[in-house]
């Protein structure tokens, strides 16, 4: 690996930093709407299904609360992209670095 490429994956990873160190609050799962009635689309309300600590979990969102649920999910969803980016980009430089090593 060049090292202007060894230069880019780093640049990469500290604009990863920057970015994870941005984000909001974060919850895992979906955000599905749901009926008590489907058939008829009667009695509509909203829940959050995610796992943690390897237990499923069912939380009940009042409508009020949806829009900033959904934004938790979204930044909950791009910080999983984003750390697996970066654990790629480890990766990469890590056996880069222990290449250079072994041919000094």
């Amino acid at each position: 690996m060049t090292h202007e490429k060894r230069l880019e994956i780093e640049k990469r990873i500290e604009a990863i930093k920057m970015e994870l160190a941005e984000l909001g609050p974060m919850r895992p799962g979906s955000l599905t709407k749901q009926y008590k009635n489907r058939q008829q689309k009667y009695g509509e309300y909203y829940q959050l299904s995610y796992t943690h600590g390897m237990k499923s979990h069912t939380d009940y969102v009042r409508k009020v609360h949806v829009a900033s649920v959904k934004q938790q999910v979204e930044n909950y969803q791009h910080f999983k992209a984003l750390t697996a980016e970066w654990v790629a980009l480890s990766i990469e430089h890590g056996k880069s670095s222990m290449k250079r090593d072994k041919s000094e």
